[in-house]
């Protein structure tokens, strides 16, 4: 593994996006003897998949995954990554925004209250914070959004369960956890990305959620009633009429 480099892993459908997100990174202040490389990873089968051939074709401690329609803003990003990387060992993963408190839903989008970004939707342009009364500081988080995902250690993402581009990051969070690491959003005065999104696509999130709360029980947990309801969605009527009936006996 080389230490003194740094790749950004791209999964990409649009060359136009994928133009201007390189000329953000070779923007980018390099610190001297460092080393930094752009993959770009086009018709991947799903987000995981990418990601998991971008990893393996790199040989760069330090990786950067991120949306083609990401742009770095921050000119001393790769300095504060390696900052906090090489200040805690134990961190693993660092992202632009997250949160703690995953809701038992698994709809884990609802919990990012730490960090932020600068949002271009196509209708309109903002900031996206966490809770108002968050900290300015680096905060230790359950999960990040996959917007950008900057990591220190190769841990294999999760192509064999999630085969669509969802749940990618969340997934990615809890098995950084798994394997001991923390995951942190830097505390940022202003943004340092953009996010240029479109409208996300839901096809496949519910069922991508669905997976994701029974690989990760220990990270979403439920009570035993959300559980027998969960259970009772799944079940025909028919089958619903005699689970009641055993409850009346």
């Amino acid at each position: 593994m080389n230490q003194n480099k740094i790749a950004f892993i791209i999964c990409t459908n649009n060359q136009l996006y994928f133009n201007e997100c390189q000329y953000y990174i070779h923007n980018l202040i390099l610190p001297e003897g460092m080393e930094l490389d752009v993959i770009g990873i086009t018709e991947a089968p799903s987000m995981c998949a990418g990601y998991n051939a971008g990893m393996q074709s790199s040989d760069a401690k330090y990786k950067v995954y991120l949306h083609q329609d990401v742009f770095i803003r921050e000119p001393k990003f790769i300095i504060y990554l390696l900052e906090r990387f090489q200040k805690d060992k134990q961190i693993g993963m660092i992202g632009m925004i997250g949160g703690n408190g995953m809701p038992k839903t698994g709809v884990t989008y609802r919990a990012w209250n730490v960090g932020k970004v600068d949002c271009r939707d196509p209708d309109m342009a903002y900031y996206m914070y966490g809770a108002k009364d968050m900290k300015k500081e680096d905060t230790i988080v359950e999960a990040v959004d996959g917007l950008l995902i900057a990591t220190q250690y190769d841990i294999p993402w999760r192509e064999d369960l999630f085969t669509h581009f969802d749940f990618y990051d969340v997934s990615q969070s809890f098995e950084m956890r798994r394997a001991g690491y923390k995951v942190l959003v830097p505390y940022q005065e202003t943004p340092w990305v953009i996010h240029d999104s479109s409208f996300a696509k839901l096809t496949y999130y519910d069922e991508a959620r669905k997976i994701c709360l029974k690989e990760y029980p220990e990270y979403l947990p439920c009570t035993p009633y959300e559980a027998w309801l969960e259970h009772m969605k799944q079940l025909s009527y028919k089958d619903m009429e005699q689970q009641c009936d055993y409850i009346r006996l």
